[in-house]
């Protein structure tokens, strides 16, 4: 095995996993309503997660421009009226 190079060494090993995977006996296993649905959920739940993270980097700073905004309007108000 010493003399055997890495590269076809990887090369037998992607052979025998590919002669592995395509013998086509029928996989006998039963995946019910139950495995199912949590699969779904699981996919759907990574899925919501990563479009909130996005959400989140996106809203938070533009909700601190906005207070920014709304304060230095109320902050004038507040100017206008102290000086009538």
């Amino acid at each position: 095995m010493e003399n055997v190079k890495m590269p076809a060494l990887l090369n037998s090993y992607a052979l025998a996993v590919l002669i592995i995977l395509a013998d086509p006996q029928p996989c006998l296993a039963y995946l019910g309503p139950g495995l199912s649905a949590g699969t779904m959920g699981v996919v759907l739940g990574l899925i919501a997660s990563v479009f909130l993270a996005i959400f989140a980097i996106i809203w938070y700073p533009f909700k601190r421009l906005f207070r920014l905004i709304t304060r230095g309007k109320k902050t004038a108000a507040a100017k206008a009226s102290e000086k009538k």
